[in-house]
């Protein structure tokens, strides 16, 4: 499957001048190679095996996972677990990738990713630990290289070798394997973020560290090819996000929305308009029952529920909702609690987590993908002049959306179930909307800087019918935005999108496929 938006998108900050970021370069490469040689001497050491291990030292490790056996999701979900509750404090996730099988080929697909954190385990006690989830989730002894429910493997610990009998750290395949390199890239910023980090780059023997590494094995050009996909687990399935854009149709059941404020209250009119947005090519149905509109009034959980429950019940039960998704507009944690028991699928929080601070440890107990939006203060005050000052919005947004993601994270919420958004018309003026709209690669290398799995993560753009397109274009109804909203879901896709989030999903999807094809047109003309 080809991996069209999100690879174009990446080419503005993927590549080899990763090289130049990630140590202070100041005659190219030779000053490269010379500081990864200087930390290679510096920082590794070399273990052998010994009859006691003490580490009191606590240490940052990067554990590989696998899985290719049963139900391959909740495989990783049970060895998380786990691994938390055995002194293995997790901080950070790669995304998620399916693919196919190495070595033994005649095997199901895998799925494979990578996490960071930090233990006091010694190595070798770690190693015991992890072989000892292996076992409780049903590894036996088979054929090497052959299926297993879950296979993890530590990459690296802390800034240290090991050469024993029974451990090689860094794992000794990580440089042939492009479904190890990947997520392992990922749990990389641009931007070295600590010496440890250093260290992993010069113990990759490559001169410019595990960048270099993983462009020799052939980079990001090997993702959505060559049986390597990005995927995010939503409703009982894998979603290959980044085939094609994907369009998410707004039902706003509220009175006081600013676009369709009261059309659809009662239970009927919502189902005939969600079986309309349907029919015209929506993939997935966002659902809010809380205005968020400049100066909406803030309703409780219970009044939120009252108007929503009701209508997602109806609509999750469509004939035509098989296959589709249902996404919950909500800032409250009870309220996302309470529509997930009656099946949605995704919770849409244009917070980020700000206005509940429950939000993000429930959605990681819910185990379903959080789009985490970027807005300052809350609807009632995020368009007060404070809340409109950026030095560059595009950079400012980019880095308050990497605190607010890395907070899910650290609750729980994994990188490879986050979906971003940059927050067209919440804290922006018409000038930072357009701003935004024209630099979404500018937002995902400035994330990528932080956090490479969340500058690849799915990114959802929603312009449709905001007040910046009536003042561009004069159109003081709403409803009458239509035309500007597709030349600005055209730009979004253009720049990387992976999901549009629109009120007219007929026209909107016809652009989609345009921009889609055109997209397609560039990759297979450039490969």
């Amino acid at each position: 499957m080809q991996n069209t938006t999100l690879g174009l998108a990446d080419k503005a900050f993927l590549g080899m001048n990763f090289i130049k970021q990630v140590v202070p370069v100041k005659c190219g490469r030779r000053a490269a190679k010379t500081s990864f040689a200087a930390a290679r001497l510096c920082l590794s050491r070399r273990f052998h095996d010994a009859p006691v291990e003490v580490n009191s030292e606590e240490q940052e490790v990067v554990i590989a996972i696998g899985s290719n056996v049963g139900d391959r999701v909740h495989n990783f979900e049970e060895a998380l677990q786990r691994m938390k509750k055995s002194d293995i404090q997790i901080t950070r996730h790669a995304c998620l990738y399916e693919t196919e099988p190495a070595y033994v080929t005649d095997q199901p697909r895998f799925l494979n990713s990578a996490v960071r954190g930090t233990t006091k385990l010694g190595p070798h006690k770690l190693l015991a630990v992890l072989k000892e989830i292996e076992r409780d989730l049903g590894r036996t002894a088979g054929i090497r290289y052959g299926p297993r429910p879950i296979d993890l493997d530590i990459l690296f610990y802390g800034s240290r070798t090991v050469n024993t009998d029974s451990l090689t750290i860094p794992h000794e395949r990580i440089w042939e394997r492009p479904f190890v390199m990947a997520p392992l890239i990922d749990l990389l910023g641009v931007q070295a973020d600590n010496e440890t980090v250093k260290s992993w780059h010069s113990l990759s023997k490559h001169p410019g560290g595990l960048f270099e590494a993983w462009e020799e094995l052939g980079g990001e050009s090997l993702v959505g090819k060559d049986g390597m996909e990005r995927v995010l687990p939503v409703g009982n399935r894998l979603w290959s996000w980044s085939a094609n854009t994907s369009v998410m149709g707004v039902l706003n059941v509220t009175p006081d929305s600013f676009s369709d404020g009261g059309k659809f209250l009662s239970v009927e009119s919502a189902v005939s308009r969600v079986r309309s947005m349907l029919a015209e090519g929506a993939d997935i149905v966002d659902l809010g029952a809380q205005s968020t509109r400049p100066m909406a009034s803030k309703l409780s959980p219970e009044q939120e529920l009252d108007r929503l429950i009701p209508v997602l019940e109806a609509v999750r039960d469509m004939p035509e909702m098989v296959g589709k998704l249902i996404s919950i507009d909500t800032f409250h944690s009870q309220v996302a609690l309470e529509a997930v028991s009656k099946g949605a699928h995704l919770v849409n929080d244009v917070s980020g987590g700000k206005l509940d601070a429950n939000m993000h440890h429930v959605v990681a107990s819910l185990g379903i993908p959080y789009i985490v939006m970027h807005m300052r203060g809350d609807p009632s005050t995020m368009q007060n002049q404070e809340n409109l000052v950026y030095d560059d919005v595009c950079s400012d947004a980019a880095s308050e959306l990497c605190t607010r993601v890395r907070d899910a994270e650290i609750s729980g919420i994994p990188a490879w179930k986050m979906i971003i958004d940059p927050g067209i018309g919440f804290s922006k003026n018409t000038e930072q909307n357009l701003d935004i709209l024209m630099g979404l690669p500018a937002i995902r290398s400035e994330i990528g800087k932080k956090s490479l799995a969340l500058a690849h993560a799915p990114l959802l753009v929603g312009p449709s019918r905001k007040r910046f397109l009536g003042e561009i274009c004069g159109r003081t109804v709403a409803g009458e935005r239509d035309p500007a909203t597709v030349a600005a879901v055209t730009a979004a896709v253009l720049g990387g999108a992976n999901i549009v989030r629109v009120h007219n999903v007929r026209d909107n999807r016809d652009a989609v496929k345009l921009c889609d094809a055109m997209l397609h047109r560039r990759r297979n003309r450039d490969s």
